[in-house]
């Protein structure tokens, strides 16, 4: 993975509570993730 994803990886570890495992490049955040809508935009 390059330095930019693995850094988006840790924000969305951090941020959304998820084991690092889950996230993807093929995750959906809501489907997925659990992230709702609010959970999104404060990612963005």
């Amino acid at each position: 993975m390059s330095e930019t994803a693995d850094r988006v990886k840790k924000i969305v570890v951090e941020h959304l509570g998820v084991e690092a495992e889950k996230v993807t490049e093929d995750a959906s955040f809501i489907d997925d993730l659990g992230a709702d809508s609010l959970d999104i935009v404060e990612l963005v």
